[in-house]
């Protein structure tokens, strides 16, 4: 279907008069599933070591720990005791760290959620891998096939630069899987291990900003299309999706890649940018659906941080309260880049769940600048 252009002024076109319907869909999500390292820490016992990795010595430490403590962050995990951080030394040590530990945490992420599911690892047919904090060749699903047990034919693709909007966009683009082949079995891995990324000796605001806020982790996400065998579940189904690009924003967010990895790149101007920009396009995308934000009953949202959720609560007129699921997740886990929104959607399980017929937005931003809108219904 061509969609039309929809420039930052154009308004959002009239939703339509009948009521709502979720059509016949191609994709549930049966389980979601997530994993963390064993190093855990409060936020205040982060500061002054993050401190020492990235001031010089004698340095005045205020904006430092301004920003820890703004963020919202009260725990996270570390891929590795923080006293190790120091002797990592360069880029080839950091990325060793992050296949080593990725690893184990795409393991136990994809393993959990097919125990959650009810399948076995015979039962995928495609596994979609999203990193932006470490590079491998072989790829990192393909050093899981082995390991898990996963059928010798299975397909797979590895996903390198979508940064934060990943977990939502591998969730779209596997849900464009699923319609064509209606039997399968996918699984959406995401694996960050942002604070292998954290530049030492570097006193750069957005360097400073990267370590008070990203957190490590992995998350799977279990999809099955509308003919699998055995595909009862009570998650949600995917109606819809839709990819948005902001033109002339690609400096805003990213990595500057060199010698010593991957050194943050975060301008202070996209809050503002989230604030003019995001609500035509997602208004957009719901009214062709017959929606508007007020029968969006579940905001599963990617947590960028308190400005960044601030922004997404003005534009759409939502009340601050319809982001709590996004502020536990920031809370407990940090923001762990890709991961974070499958966490946050992992959340809106269990005693959480919401009520038969709701209908929810995933929805999360990221380099390009860009965001990813998917159309959910439980």
């Amino acid at each position: 279907m061509r969609v039309p252009v929809i420039t930052p002024d154009a308004a959002a076109p009239a939703p339509s008069p009948r009521p709502p319907t979720a059509p016949v869909t191609a994709t549930t999500i049966a389980a979601v599933h997530t994993a963390v390292p064993p190093h855990r820490y409060a936020q205040d016992d982060l500061t002054e070591p993050i401190g020492d990795l990235c001031l010089a010595p004698g340095a005045d430490r205020v904006l430092l720990r301004r920003l820890h403590a703004a963020t919202g962050v009260r725990t996270r995990h570390l891929a590795l005791p923080i006293e190790r951080y120091a002797a990592l030394g360069d880029f080839g040590r950091s990325n060793d760290a992050w296949i080593a530990a990725g690893t184990d945490l795409g393991a136990e992420a994809v393993s959990g959620a097919l125990r959650e599911a009810g399948l076995e690892p015979a039962d995928v047919d495609l596994l979609v891998c999203n990193s932006v904090t470490g590079l491998a060749t072989p790829s990192l699903d393909a050093r899981l096939a082995g390991r898990l047990g996963l059928r010798p034919d299975v397909k797979r693709i590895p996903v390198f630069g979508l940064g934060c909007v990943a977990g939502a966009a591998g969730l779209a683009r596997v849900h464009d899987y699923l319609r064509g082949h209606p039997d399968d079995t996918a699984v959406l891995l995401t694996v960050e291990l942002c604070s292998l990324t954290l530049q030492r000796h570097d006193d750069s605001r957005a360097n400073l900003v990267a370590g008070a806020l990203f957190g490590d982790g992995a998350a799977a996400l279990v999809a099955r299309g509308r003919a699998a065998p055995g595909r009862d579940t009570d998650g949600p189904t995917v109606v819809a999706t839709r990819s948005h690009l902001y033109p002339g924003t690609g400096h805003l967010m990213g990595w500057e890649i060199g010698a010593a990895g991957f050194r943050v790149v975060i301008d202070a101007g996209l809050p503002a940018l989230v604030r003019d920009h995001l609500g035509t396009p997602l208004r957009a995308f719901l009214a062709e659906h017959g929606l508007t934000t007020d029968d969006i009953g579940a905001w599963v949202c990617h947590p960028g941080g308190p400005k960044v959720m601030a922004a997404v609560t003005d534009v759409l007129g939502l009340p601050d309260d319809v982001l709590d699921s996004a502020r536990r997740s920031l809370a407990a886990m940090g923001n762990m880049s890709s991961v974070s929104v499958l966490h946050v959607l992992q959340s809106h399980g269990g005693p959480r769940r919401p009520e038969p017929g709701t209908w929810g937005l995933l929805m999360a931003m990221g380099p390009g600048f860009c965001s990813e809108f998917v159309l959910l219904r439980w």
